[in-house]
């Protein structure tokens, strides 16, 4: 496991109140595998709230990653739900959990929010 993951995710309590706005609840087990071995990780969601621990348990949904591939994902050169698409990862369980989950994630670099773009082009124009 890579510092950046796992400072990504003590990071998770102080984020949830502004990333956990909608009603989602139940508990994510996410397994990060690197060669033969599997890290578990236990995120408890509740609006607003997110408890995470190194343990696997009763989950709703169960997210499977490559080590690697989750570094890529903290650090905003992979997204999640294309990595499960291109089966790159593998998910089983309650999709909203997921959803809301990668919302946890970086946007890409230099992405922009479309709204903030649409702003400065009326602006210009005006």
């Amino acid at each position: 496991m890579t510092e950046a993951t796992q400072r990504f995710f003590e990071s998770l309590p102080a984020r949830a109140p502004t990333v956990l706005r909608g009603l989602v609840a139940g508990t994510l087990q996410i397994d990060l595998g690197t060669d033969h071995q599997t890290e578990h990780w236990l995120v408890r969601m509740r609006p607003g709230e997110a408890r995470v621990t190194r343990e696997r348990g009763p989950a709703d949904a169960i997210w499977y990653s490559s080590s690697a591939l989750f570094a890529r994902l903290v650090a905003g050169e992979a997204q999640a739900l294309a990595a499960v698409l291109r089966n790159e990862s593998t998910f089983s369980g309650d999709v909203v959990l997921f959803l809301a989950f990668r919302r946890f994630f970086p946007d890409p670099p230099g992405t922009r929010d479309p709204r903030e773009v649409a702003r400065e082009a009326v602006g210009r124009r005006s």
